[in-house]
């Protein structure tokens, strides 16, 4: 079993930046893809970000493509979403999903709020 712990959410003013942090216990962290996603209130979950299991190839959403910076230390079981310029339309919840792309292994954070005021 697998836990992950989120943290560095809070509120930020239009502009400034946050880096939010994704800590597993459990089974290895490098044997797993990982992502971020958010909801916003009354959306449904998007994608934000991923990673592949060494974080050498990295993918993001269109709408934060240039300002968000996904990265994964395996060494500390540790993933990171790093978020510049952050815009109103940001402010979700973000949670980090690690998984197995077979579907075998799939779990998710408790997610943290991020709040960017205009």
């Amino acid at each position: 079993q697998v836990q992950l712990v989120e943290s560095g959410g809070g509120l930020v003013q239009a502009g400034g930046s946050l880096r939010l942090s994704c800590t597993a216990s459990g089974r290895t962290f490098s044997s797993y893809f990982m992502a971020w996603f958010r909801q916003a209130p009354g959306k449904e979950r998007e994608f934000v970000a991923g990673t592949t299991r060494s974080g050498s190839t990295t993918d993001y959403a269109a709408s934060v493509k240039g300002r968000f910076t996904i990265s994964k230390d395996n060494a500390k079981s540790t993933g990171y979403l790093q978020m510049n310029n952050l815009k109103p339309e940001d402010t979700a919840v973000f949670y980090c999903n690690i998984y197995v792309p077979d579907g075998t292994w799939n779990y998710w954070g408790q997610g943290t709020q991020v709040t960017v005021s205009s």
